[in-house]
């Protein structure tokens, strides 16, 4: 695909505020008809671009109060200690980020719980267990000071 010119970036501008926008919403925003929207679109999602609408819950409101982003080191002695350090994180539901790394961490897990008693449970039960864990430290969020969901198109 060729790059995105500046009509893609105005449709990827108000996609990004606002994913719900109906093709005739987004034309209009976008000074473009609802024809070439679709078109547009269509181009991006095929090209990859455009990788899904989702809907961004607020987890504060459905009761999770507390997120700690955990570093990880692995001890690496053992064949696929990534993987199978991965696969098991993966399992735990409230693990809703993971990352690899270069460096000295290779592992970030963000974690989220309810309050600081089911964070200690989750931590104890299901990161302490997880394999190949040679250090590990706990990074508890005090504020969100900018989370840019969007790229600056």
């Amino acid at each position: 695909m060729q790059a995105p010119d500046d009509a893609d970036r105005r449709l990827l501008r108000h996609l990004q505020a606002s994913c719900d926008l109906s093709i005739p919403d987004l034309a209009e925003k976008a000074g473009l008809t609802p024809a070439t929207v679709a078109r547009r679109l269509s181009k991006l999602e095929r090209s990859g671009v455009i990788q899904g609408y989702e809907a961004r819950i607020d987890y504060h409101v459905l009761g999770y109060e507390v997120e700690v982003s955990l570093r990880v080191t692995l001890d690496k002695t053992q064949t696929n200690a990534f993987d199978m350090f991965i696969a098991a994180a993966r399992k735990i539901p409230e693990v809703d980020e993971i990352q690899t790394f270069l460096g000295r961490v290779d592992v970030r897990l963000n974690v989220l719980a309810r309050d600081m008693a089911h964070y200690q449970q989750i931590y104890r039960t299901r990161i302490l267990t997880l394999p190949h864990i040679s250090d590990i430290e706990a990074l508890m969020l005090l504020s969100t000071v900018k989370n840019s969901e969007g790229l600056p198109l």
